[in-house]
């Protein structure tokens, strides 16, 4: 079981976001309150597309926490494999 962290950059105010996604929605709300995101934040929940939008230095921390580095493409890779 894993948390995932993609290398998407988008922009938002005067940050850069990515997605922040694991195999179970416990280990995201874990990862999430370990690094400082709120809950009320979460996207999708309850699909398989349930992650977080985390500003870049919330990627790091979540890495430092053990949080695979993956692609925006294997991301999506694995939320479908989620479905099956």
């Amino acid at each position: 079981m894993s948390v995932y962290v993609d290398n998407w950059k988008a922009p938002f105010g005067r940050m850069l976001m990515c997605h922040m996604m694991a195999d179970t929605s416990e280990e995201l709300n874990a990862m999430a309150d370990k690094i400082g995101v709120a809950r009320k934040w979460i996207q999708r929940k309850g699909t398989r597309w349930e992650h977080y939008d985390i500003c870049l230095n919330k990627r790091t921390l979540a890495i430092y926490y053990g949080a695979v580095a993956v692609t925006s493409k294997d991301l999506a890779k694995l939320s479908i494999s989620k479905q099956q």
